[in-house]
């Protein structure tokens, strides 16, 4: 069934299509209808059964219900191309969308926390019938297909939107479940287990509407890359056998797909202009047909046979190890222009380390003075760098 509505779908678009965007509101399309048949058939069992733990379940149905609609509106505005006012595009709405949908669930998730409070104050009994037996596991059935749904559209267009839609969906499961085993529980034995059960499940739909907020912060606020796409960037960076090396790698998302860099490469500074400009024309056409990324990138000469430059970045580079196998020297100049010459150079430091910028630049000036000469050193301190 799946595979049929992907590839039905699949066949109506057009080349011109904007594919990821069409897929994104055909998700929408598929998750509103079947929730909203959810949330109507809960709903009712609900309110003739008179279970506060099914109509909590009913109205968590309702917020995804609401949840799909703003994934139709988010993939809507996030298809728009770029314009004056936005000229990065509009794929973060995606993640503006995600943000109202955690809101609404955690919303939901208090309402019915108080709630089950006063059923557990003030006990009822639940009418429970075959009919509304059949309803729940028809309703676990429903969520789990929707489940493999998103997943497999999140997979084809990569979505993380839809892949957290797909885990909701699941989780939907364990507590339309939990609401199963309440019904039955009461059923069998008559112990009336409605308001404990809806509690357990108010605090599971505040915790997973935070724990959305969560990601859906750290989404605009802007996360470090994925490592394989990083190391995608290494992987070619180190096959371009004319520079002599690369650091200070940035990368920015502005959506799913729309990714900017930016990387300092190091040449030979007996390149003319014109060689270093083709060099690194290639490797950003490089960067953008093979990984999809709009890189810049910032050219930094390096003396490779000066005898003096050359015994200053050796005996820097002792000087640093010496210091901490984890700190990294790069692009370490001596410039002699001004009355006094000096050294310059960026230092990598983890996170983790615990000296300051300022200890460490002392401890490389002591050692500097005692094993190079008399250079005064500047140092530019890397902490947020990805390489």
């Amino acid at each position: 069934m799946i595979n049929f509505l992907i590839g039905h779908f699949e066949k109506r678009q057009t080349k011109n299509a904007d594919t990821r965007t069409a897929f994104g509101v055909f998700a929408g399309v598929v998750g509103l209808l079947s929730n909203l048949l959810l949330f109507v058939g809960k709903f009712l069992i609900g309110l003739v059964s008179g279970s506060v733990s099914i109509m909590a379940d009913a109205m968590n149905n309702l917020s995804d219900t609401v949840s799909s609609v703003l994934t139709l509106v988010g993939f809507y505005i996030a298809g728009k191309p770029a314009d004056k006012e936005h000229p990065y595009g509009h794929e973060r709405f995606e993640y503006i969308s995600g943000m109202l949908v955690s809101l609404l669930i955690t919303f939901v998730g208090f309402q019915f926390f108080m709630t089950s409070i006063q059923r557990i104050k003030t006990p009822q009994s639940i009418h429970v019938t075959p009919v509304i037996l059949v309803i729940l596991i028809l309703s676990i059935l429903i969520k789990v297909w929707q489940s493999v749904f998103y997943k497999r559209v999140a997979q084809k267009i990569d979505s993380n939107t839809l892949v957290a839609t797909a885990k909701d969906s699941l989780n939907d499961v364990f507590t339309t479940i939990a609401v199963l085993v309440s019904a039955t529980v009461e059923g069998v034995t008559g112990l009336k287990i409605d308001g404990i059960v809806g509690l357990i499940i108010a605090c599971y739909i505040i915790f997973s509407g935070l724990q959305l907020i969560r990601e859906f912060v750290n989404e605009l606020m802007g996360l470090r890359p994925d490592q394989a796409a990083i190391d995608k960037m290494k992987l070619y960076l180190s096959s371009v056998s004319d520079i002599v090396g690369y650091h200070d790698l940035l990368i920015h998302q502005y959506g799913p797909n729309k990714t900017f860099a930016s990387v300092h490469i190091e040449i030979d500074d007996r390149w003319d202009l014109t060689r270093a400009h083709e060099t690194i024309d290639e490797i950003e056409l490089v960067f953008k047909q093979k990984l999809g990324v709009d890189l810049v990138c910032h050219i930094d000469p390096v003396n490779l046979y000066d005898q003096r430059q050359q015994f200053i970045h050796q005996e820097l580079k002792k000087i640093i190890k010496g210091i901490d196998n984890e700190l990294k020297g790069h692009d370490i100049r001596l410039v002699e222009h001004g009355n006094k010459p000096r050294i310059l150079f960026d230092l990598v430091v983890p996170n983790h380390f615990k000296a300051t910028d300022q200890e460490l630049k002392i401890r490389i000036q002591e050692q500097v003075y005692r094993n190079i000469g008399d250079y005064p050193v500047e140092v530019t301190f890397d902490h947020n760098y990805l390489l």
